[in-house]
């Protein structure tokens, strides 16, 4: 009887120890697998500016809040250059107003991106009002594009650590830029032009707009495609430039 039991016990303790390294590997297991699967704000804080890539890919991005004459000047620039895949961040609460324009955006090719739905500056909002206003955009560019956008420009540009996790944390990637244009203050063509081209590489995230207060974006664009395209480079998306090559990213204080 001795016997019986002290063998059981043996056995025992080989299954208790069997089970235990059988819950330790499924724990690996699970932790591994939620990194790749589980969505979480990142440690760092961190926006996408750039792609590091050797290829000499290019995103040309607009910002669009208000008006309607500047936008169609541009889309129509675009499409006479065979450019059919530009990110468009639109400001959600103008793209209700002009369901038409967003309409030919989409149907030209290009990426919509979103660019909240106040044209205010975030970093001055508590965290539920900004969370509120991605969403509201969210909705509003979902419902007229059928599109789920997956790419945040805050308004103005501007944001900090909070608005940056509180973007990802609804699965958005934050897009800022590494070329400004410095359209938006009307310098004339020319400097718009040597803006973009003076130090131009491959990855580069570009930042026009096509709100109704640039004049001369429109003016400078056909020379700023042909001479990119003389150096060789390639015209996609913001999505397209950052899928599959590391994204440059600097750190938000």
């Amino acid at each position: 009887m001795n016997f019986i039991w002290i063998w059981n016990g043996k056995k025992i303790k080989q299954y208790m120890i069997v089970v235990i390294a059988a819950f330790f590997t499924a724990g690996i297991l699970y932790v591994e697998r939620s990194q790749i699967t589980v969505f979480s704000p990142t440690a760092e804080a961190t926006a996408i500016y750039k792609a590091e890539t050797n290829e000499k890919k290019i995103a040309l991005t607009f910002n669009i809040s208000w008006g309607e004459e500047k936008a169609t000047e541009i889309l129509d620039v675009l499409k006479e250059n065979e450019i059919n895949n530009a990110t468009f961040f639109l400001s959600a609460s103008w793209a209700e107003r002009h369901p038409d324009i967003v309409e030919r955006i989409v149907k030209d090719g290009h990426e919509i991106g979103n660019h909240g739905y106040r044209y205010e500056n975030y970093p001055q909002w508590e965290d539920d009002k900004i969370r509120k206003d991605i969403q509201r955009a969210h909705q509003t560019l979902f419902d007229l594009t059928d599109k789920t956008p997956k790419l945040l420009r805050p308004p103005n540009g501007n944001f900090d650590k909070r608005v940056l996790k509180i973007a990802e944390a609804q699965k958005y990637k934050l897009v800022h830029w590494s070329i400004d244009s410095k359209d938006y203050g009307n310098p004339g063509v020319e400097e718009i032009i040597n803006n973009v081209m003076s130090n131009v590489t491959g990855g580069d995230i570009v930042l026009f707009h096509a709100s109704d207060r640039v004049k001369q974006t429109q003016k400078a664009l056909p020379t700023i495609i042909d001479k990119l395209r003389n150096k060789g480079f390639d015209f996609v998306s913001v999505s397209e430039l950052i899928a599959g090559t590391e994204a440059k990213s600097s750190e938000i204080k």
